[in-house]
């Protein structure tokens, strides 16, 4: 199965504000309107693929909008994690995606490894912030999906540059099978690193580099 990983700058309490439970502004239920389409557009591909993951995408975001994600069966977590790639999705900057891999949790992975040992910390490696799951701060407790996808990861955009430099440091040594990755996070990092600077001088607030890896 392919993975196809994409990427968007939110701010993560907006996020956050979805997960409260509490009454939306007329802004957020203005967006929530459009989580709702994409969430009934999601669930009518997996209708179509006969897939039953034993609670809808657009009842798993009315739950977590209401400050839950409590529905039983091994799959629900499927259905929460893809809901919630909608809000983010709908409260950031465009989807940019990154590339497809079959196996990327082992491609990855081995990447960290390779760039552990070229001396990279390893909070800066790619799988640490691919994998690195929901924003912190969530009021309650999502399931994990069946077999770890769709999958959510997050990089503060603090840590933008410094993985873009940390990568570009041990280029030259690196295996040139993780040539080409290390290649794109560091173009990618020290534009969003770029765009951000700009955008706090303009009273923004995104903070966070979100990922999302569709199963």
């Amino acid at each position: 199965m392919s993975h196809i990983i994409s990427m968007n700058t939110a701010d993560q309490s907006r996020i956050l504000a979805y997960l409260q439970g509490g009454e939306l502004t007329a802004d957020q239920q203005r967006v929530l309107e459009y989580m709702r389409v994409d969430a009934r557009t999601g669930q009518a591909e997996l209708d179509r693929q006969d897939l039953d993951w034993d609670i809808t995408v657009p009842d798993a975001l009315e739950e977590l909008i209401t400050g839950r994600a409590d529905a039983d069966g091994e799959c629900a977590g499927n259905a929460y994690y893809t809901a919630l790639q909608h809000i983010i999705a709908s409260n950031g900057s465009d989807l940019d995606d990154l590339g497809v891999y079959s196996k990327p949790s082992t491609f990855f992975g081995h990447m960290d490894d390779e760039l552990r040992r070229l001396g990279v910390p390893a909070d800066l490696c790619p799988h640490q912030f691919l994998y690195a799951g929901p924003p912190d701060g969530v009021p309650f407790h999502i399931p994990y999906p069946m077999d770890g996808y769709p999958a959510i990861g997050r990089l503060p955009l603090a840590k933008a540059k410094a993985v873009a430099d940390a990568y570009r440091a041990v280029l030259g040594r690196l295996d040139d099978a993780f040539a080409y990755e290390a290649e794109l996070f560091i173009d990618k990092m020290q534009f969003e690193h770029d765009e951000w600077q700009t955008a706090l001088q303009h009273g923004h607030t995104m903070d966070t580099v979100f990922f999302s890896i569709q199963g």
